[in-house]
């Protein structure tokens, strides 16, 4: 399953998926806020069940909004409630540092059953960590890596040969793509999943010298 959709806009995520393209949605706050989202939690859950009908049976993350390790968990037991095939996004950790959340994705995997998608990554060892405590998802931010300076490759080739060395159930998710060229330089890394906005993902189908064939062949078939 190695594209994921990064949107929140449902006339995008079903034209994708009558291409067959898509094997899956991930969202945040930040995304459901530039596709209009408002109205807090209902509003959200509204898009989530719908976003999850429209790709089902394939997986989409939903991010959680508070960072209170209790009410994490009653919001991630929620959440998971609103389809056979919604996962829970849990950053790698609080927004100062605080260290609650692993043990908050070890309670949500091992005692609920709740798949997790440990986002805002920026390293091997993080995810690697995340692994451990038993997530079905590690999300490193790829293009915030290229920008301070680090190839993100490097990054995943590490992961994946940790992941599969110590028999870890977790799949990378590579997110934060800015470029097309990203996509298949991560898969080809090692990344299981790589997400994309729907401009990148057209971008990867349409290419000029495509376009300026099949108009060779439209015209060349009208001459005959």
């Amino acid at each position: 399953m190695p594209i994921f959709l990064d949107t929140g806009d449902t006339q995008e995520i079903a034209r994708f998926m009558r291409m067959g393209l898509v094997r899956g949605v991930t969202t945040n706050p930040t995304i459901l806020a530039k596709s209009g989202i408002k109205g807090g939690i209902a509003a959200i859950k509204k898009r989530a069940i719908e976003i999850a009908g429209l790709v089902c049976p394939y997986p989409v993350s939903v991010e959680l909004i508070h960072n209170d390790p209790s009410q994490m968990i009653d919001q991630a037991r929620e959440f998971s409630q609103w389809g056979t095939n919604i996962n829970v996004k849990v950053p790698i950790h609080g927004p100062h540092g605080e260290l609650d959340n692993l043990e908050v994705i070890h309670t949500l995997e091992a005692k609920y059953g709740i798949p997790i998608n440990v986002t805002a990554m920026m390293s091997a060892q993080q995810g690697f960590l995340a692994a451990l405590a038993g997530a079905t998802f590690v999300s490193l931010f790829g293009g915030r890596i290229n920008n301070m300076g680090y190839n993100c490759t490097d990054e995943i080739q590490k992961l994946r040969r940790l992941l599969n060395e110590h028999e870890l159930k977790a799949r990378i998710i590579v997110g934060s793509t800015r470029e097309i060229l990203n996509v298949i330089e991560w898969l080809s890394a090692g990344a299981h999943i790589v997400t994309v906005t729907p401009a990148l993902l057209e971008g990867m189908l349409v290419h000029p010298y495509s376009k300026e064939t099949v108009q060779m062949f439209l015209k060349d078939a009208e001459s005959i």
